[in-house]
């Protein structure tokens, strides 16, 4: 299987790696196209595959055509390409906002994939949803689905629309989690923990708490009963969070990352 990713930043190197980590592609088909002298560069030293500065003719041998450039390049980059893709070449954008019918009529493409992945990708424990065409093959979409996982886990939607919803929830929700690790350090450090105390405290937390979810079929509010005592620290702290109405802003904060997302989309 050839694979060619065009674009060389996080994301595309992000994937690179992970393709060849799960050994469906050997690095000799792995090409990277980057039209940046110096990125290209700092890829080739990295051996990940073939780096390439410029389109050509050896686009209509790849299988697979990951795209992997920021949103606002997607026109330069169906110009620049569309003339050595094949219709029935499978394609698969992980850029934010480009819907998959601007994907198709930009480079007369029938298979196409579309795809939401976020940060942790970039360590193997990221969160991917995705979607795709009707002409993509029950085969294909299984390989695509293979590649993804490779960077974490992965869930198919059938509407597209859902790809918002994901960006919303996954692709935003690592700084989710920050602002409120971010919340809870401040916290510590003003009862007297120093800085490092205060980080250690916060992320074993969180991490004790997020593995205790995977291990144990409980919810988050059954969760919040046994770690709560009528009367207690916990219940005071609960209290206080819901006197100010923070779930209910934490809701309104995730629709307005899907109200963007959707803006983005429509432009």
């Amino acid at each position: 299987m050839k694979i060619l990713i065009i674009g060389g930043g996080n994301m595309g190197l992000t994937y690179a790696r992970g393709f060849l980590k799960s050994h469906i592609v050997e690095a000799t088909n792995m090409f990277i196209l980057e039209k940046s002298p110096d990125k290209a560069e700092t890829l080739s030293a990295l051996e990940i595959g073939q780096v390439i500065g410029t389109p050509g003719e050896y686009i209509k041998e790849m299988d697979l055509i990951v795209l992997a450039v920021k949103p606002q390049d997607v026109n330069v980059l169906f110009d620049s390409i569309k003339e050595f893709i094949d219709s029935q070449q499978l394609i698969l954008s992980i850029m934010a906002g480009v819907k998959t019918e601007s994907i198709k009529s930009g480079l007369n493409a029938t298979k196409v994939i579309r795809a939401m992945p976020n940060l942790p990708a970039q360590i193997g424990a990221g969160m991917t949803v995705y979607t795709s065409t009707e002409e993509v093959t029950r085969i294909e979409l299984v390989t695509v689905q293979n590649l993804l996982s490779a960077s974490g886990k992965t869930i198919y939607v059938e509407r597209e629309e859902m790809i918002n919803a994901a960006t919303a929830i996954s692709g935003s929700g690592p700084a989710y989690v920050f602002y409120f690790m971010q919340s809870l350090i401040a916290s510590a450090k003003d009862m007297g923990f120093t800085q490092s105390e205060s980080e250690l405290l916060t992320y074993q937390t969180f991490k004790g708490a997020v593995d205790l979810f995977n291990k144990y079929d409980i919810s988050c509010e059954e969760w919040i009963s046994k770690v709560s005592s009528k009367g207690g620290t916990t219940e005071a702290a609960i209290n206080g969070f819901n006197k100010r109405s923070i779930q209910m802003g934490f809701k309104e904060g995730v629709i307005a990352a899907l109200d963007r997302a959707e803006e983005l989309s429509s432009s």
